[in-house]
């Protein structure tokens, strides 16, 4: 179980001094984590939790956990970066997340564009990026992350990582995106090669309700999914990508 003495071994990853905070119920760590960024937290703060009772996800999707088992973490990051490429931030920690885990549990965890982590058909956990921007300038930034170690009850297609140790995964997760922060160019490369999506054939929803099919075919320079359809590559900057059975690759 994890508690505020072990958030602070696992900041040392990323050799920071910056505060942590553990609750063992809370409404959602990113909730937290940016009322403390908006209060001036310096990057790296931390907040975990062993249960969200509001846990949330992308487009207003909720995140439901096992109290005890799974981790939930949220960070400030202040990253000197433009608005546009933002999506690098939440694909960093995806992979991050992708790779530890991978690293702990031996499993083939895989990043589903743009923030899911998959065991084969079984979501194992996701990644929420919420960030405030003030006159084109990037405020910050709150990651927040949920891997289950167990799946949750009564929740269709969940998954779990298994028997690893929370602080450990968390160690792991902090020192991956750390390097990440500092390398933003590598963030397209680690994450493609940890993808469930590219070559596959998707369905994409975009934000202004256009459904495109075709190949998930690469990422761009601002993390925005590129898709090879019949009308020609498409790039999809925001919204739902459905991995398409019913027709071949």
């Amino acid at each position: 179980m994890l508690n505020e003495e072990a958030l602070r071994r696992a900041q040392e990853a990323v050799d920071a001094v910056a505060p942590v905070r553990w609750d063992d119920v809370t409404r959602s760590t990113n909730e937290t984590a940016l009322a403390m960024a908006a209060a001036g937290a310096p990057e790296w703060t931390l907040v975990a939790a062993a249960h969200q009772t509001e846990g949330r996800g992308r487009r207003g999707r909720t995140w439901v956990d096992r109290p005890g088992r799974a981790l939930m973490c949220s960070v400030v990051l202040r990253p000197r970066i433009e608005p546009e490429r933002l999506g690098l931030v939440s694909l960093a920690g995806g992979v991050a997340m992708a790779e530890a885990a991978r690293a702990l549990s031996g499993l083939d965890v895989r990043c589903a564009w743009p923030n899911d982590l998959f065991v084969d058909d079984s979501k194992v956990g996701g990644v929420l990026a919420e960030s405030e921007v003030v006159e084109g300038i990037v405020r910050h930034v709150v990651v927040g992350v949920g891997v289950n170690l167990d799946a949750p009850a009564g929740v269709p297609s969940a998954g779990g990582i298994g028997d690893v140790d929370a602080e450990d995964l968390l160690r792991s997760y902090l020192s991956s995106l750390g390097r990440l922060t500092t390398a933003p160019g590598e963030i397209a490369v680690r994450w493609t090669a940890v993808s469930r999506t590219l070559g596959r054939r998707v369905e994409a929803t975009t934000v202004g309700g256009d459904a495109v099919r075709g190949v998930a075919a690469d990422l761009d320079e601002t993390g925005a999914l590129l898709i090879d359809a019949d009308v020609g590559r498409v790039r999809v900057a925001f919204g739902d990508v459905h991995h398409l059975r019913d027709e071949p690759t």
